[in-house]
């Protein structure tokens, strides 16, 4: 009997509900076949790319790493490095005990929801990447086997233009015609020239139709040779936005994303109801809880959680269970490196209700550089057989695109 679990049963000790829950997840248990493995160490350094890309790497006493991802924000290193003492010596195998661990460890520094989630969430990727490994399989096999082989890639798009309708539409055909890409995603949160108060959130008539002519002239350049949807960052009004999402229900919008600020729940719902146009929402969601309550309120048409940030990969496979329950797909919303990105296609491969994952740096040309292996070739990711996540991480171009006053990661 350990310590901890004889700690619990003395009737004279006394615990809060909360000391008793985090204790109660420091229970281990032994086991054979070589997988009595004991972490060792937990590291994270940040690479410049598009966003500062936060890789998280968990040490073993079996020599064996694993690598993984936490969505970019300020504070997430400086919470990676204050949890590394609660998974030290613990078996990376018992992934949900451990993230349930850091849950209530860090019940007080905010593990409800932001930088704390998205902080447990990196972690939680690289113990998938490590008991794949350890166990030798690929990690969509720890989530349950999987439902197709090759995960559909949507391609966000710019333009140096982005307020012009016809150059979003040059790009969109570029895209598809040169890139591959059967999924795509533009911006229309631009400046239409209408604009008098931006902090009102109110949509003047023009502006409506200046995202309107976006809409129309980019949908109809690919037509059926792609899906296209477009993203607005919470930017509007409640009118607003219905009159925006009443206004391109003419057009094959493939789904019309964060039209309102994510805070009330029930104003996201009117909105989707109010219209046919698809309206996705997730991103700035976290957990099963809070995402839950987007699906079950009917708030959503199409759930867009972000996996590396949401709360990893098991948290981003319960979200579509539930989501599944009420016959709502899953995009995954994805600005990661390819380590996180690969990670998602995991997910996504694993889950019957994935409609996509999502790719936000296809101007970085040195994006594939990262990782050893091929990621995304002519917009689809073929999920990999290898153990863990399925890629090897660069540490040269780490090295060479570190965020300044970062440092490389120890050797394995």
């Amino acid at each position: 009997m350990s310590r901890n679990y004889e700690s619990l049963h003395d009737p004279n000790a006394e615990y809060t509900m909360r000391e008793l829950s985090a204790e109660a997840m420091d229970v281990t248990a032994k086991r054979g076949g070589g997988r009595d493995v004991e972490i060792t160490d937990v590291q994270c350094t940040m690479v410049d790319g598009n966003f500062p890309w936060t890789l998280v790497r968990v040490y073993t006493d079996a020599g064996i790493v694993g690598t993984g991802e936490a969505y970019w924000g300020a504070g997430v290193p400086e919470l990676i490095e204050r949890m590394t003492p609660f998974v030290v010596g613990e078996n990376p195998l018992d992934i949900d005990r451990l993230y349930e661990h850091l849950i209530q460890k860090m019940s007080g520094e905010g593990s409800i929801e932001g930088v704390t989630v998205t902080a447990i969430s990196g972690i939680e990727v690289a113990l998938h990447d490590l008991a794949g490994k350890i166990l030798e399989v690929p990690a969509y096999q720890l989530l349950g086997g999987k439902y197709r082989d090759e995960m559909r890639v949507y391609c966000d798009c710019h333009t140096e233009q982005e307020a012009n309708p016809e150059a979003c539409a040059d790009e969109a055909e570029r895209v598809v015609d040169e890139l591959g890409y059967d999924a795509l995603k533009f911006d229309l949160d631009v400046p239409a020239g209408f604009e008098m108060d931006r902090a009102n959130r109110h949509l003047r008539p023009g502006q409506i139709r200046h995202k309107v002519d976006i809409v129309e002239q980019v949908t109809e350049r690919v037509r059926d040779r792609a899906d296209v949807a477009f993203d607005c960052h919470w930017s509007f009004s409640a009118g607003s936005a219905k009159r925006l999402a009443d206004e391109v229900e003419e057009y094959d919008v493939w789904w019309l994303e964060d039209p309102v600020p994510p805070e009330n729940l029930e104003v996201q719902e009117a909105v989707t109801e109010s219209t046919v146009t698809p309206i996705a929402v997730g991103e700035n969601r976290y957990r099963v809880t809070e995402e839950r309550r987007l699906i079950e309120n009917g708030a959503v048409d199409i759930v867009a959680p972000d996996m590396p940030k949401v709360g990893g990969m098991r948290e981003t496979r319960k979200i579509a269970d539930v989501a599944n329950q009420y016959y709502v797909p899953v995009a995954m919303h994805n600005v990661a490196s390819p380590v996180a990105t690969m990670a998602a296609a995991h997910v996504g491969a694993s889950v019957p209700n994935s409609l996509a994952v999502e790719f936000h740096s296809y101007e970085l040309d040195w994006w594939s550089d990262l990782v050893e292996e091929d990621v995304i070739e002519e917009g689809y990711i073929t999920v990999p057989e290898e153990p863990g996540i399925g890629v090897t991480v660069d540490m040269d171009i780490v090295e060479e695109y570190m965020v300044d006053g970062e440092t490389l990661f120890d050797p394995a």
